[in-house]
């Protein structure tokens, strides 16, 4: 997989002056383009759309202070339909505008030229099953948050907090199937994982039953999920688990992501300094 995605980062390299489409660099990754772009995504810490906008924005940069093109023709040539539209996403990058760049040869940003490589440690072993689900429901309270990657989620703590113990109790036995127990489900709505962008949480359970009126409901099509497990210091190794099944596993495994919730279950100590966490990854077998 990081050999493909090598090749996809030299076919964006070499055609940053045309238009380049997700299910194109999706062929040349042998993969889907959701896969794609997640893999990239949980790899660089930028979405993929936003790395190819930086590097042409940097290679525009070195074009207009070179001077060899007038500033419409470097617009033109990095896809951009007018001069104003490429001097306002020049200046976005920047700090500056292009005729300003150009006239005192001020200094411009960088999107450095991406690869990937996997160093293996062999430190640690990732545990994981794989298992194949019938339709389902996830059924429970939501609410859209902001992702943050290390430490307590405050928004997800506020959404917790907010379920009367009564509900939680009902909502506790509506569970009839793994993962047992409350789960909390993630649903992204882009293939960005940086700090911050939003998603939806669901405090719930994962059930065949049909849902009280009052709860939130996902309907979940039957499909095919990868479970890893791990112990450790909550929350820091579970968000390590999920940092490692993207940057680790996938790389190394013959599956790629797919579109659906990413599940947790996580059986804490009493005093909450360590869990027992249970991951569950809708994914699907590649063609090798």
């Amino acid at each position: 997989m990081l050999d493909r995605l090598n090749q996809v980062m030299e076919h964006i390299e070499t055609h940053l002056d045309r238009r380049l489409e997700g299910p194109e660099l999706a062929r040349i990754a042998l993969t889907s383009e959701f896969h794609l772009r997640r893999m990239f995504s949980a790899l660089a810490g930028l979405p993929l759309s936003e790395y190819i906008r930086r590097r042409r924005l940097t290679v525009a940069g070195a074009e207009v202070l070179a001077g060899g093109r007038t500033l419409l023709e470097v617009a033109v040539r990095y896809g951009y339909g007018s001069a104003e539209a490429f001097a306002r996403a020049f200046r976005a990058m920047h700090g500056v505008g292009p005729g300003e760049a150009r006239r005192t040869g001020a200094a411009l940003q960088s999107q450095p030229r991406m690869s990937f490589r996997l160093i293996v440690e062999g430190s640690t072993t990732m545990e994981y099953r794989i298992v194949e689900k019938d339709a389902f429901r996830v059924v429970g309270r939501s609410a859209r948050v902001p992702l943050i990657h290390e430490g307590a989620n405050p928004h997800i703590a506020e959404l917790i907090r907010s379920i009367p113990p009564g509900t939680v109790q009902r909502i506790a036995e509506l569970s009839d199937q793994e993962p047992e127990g409350i789960v909390s489900a993630v649903v992204h709505h882009s293939d960005s994982r940086e700090e911050g962008v939003e998603l939806d949480y669901f405090h719930a359970v994962v059930t065949g039953a049909d849902a009280p009126e009052d709860l939130d409901v996902l309907t979940v099509p039957a499909g095919t999920w990868a479970v890893f497990e791990n112990t450790g210091p909550y929350p820091l190794a579970l968000q390590y688990l999920w940092r490692d099944v993207f940057t680790e596993w996938f790389p190394s495994n013959p599956y790629a992501s797919r579109p659906g919730p990413e599940i947790l279950r996580t059986s804490p100590t009493p005093d909450w300094s360590e869990a027992t966490s249970q991951l569950w990854i809708p994914v699907e077998r590649t063609v090798t």
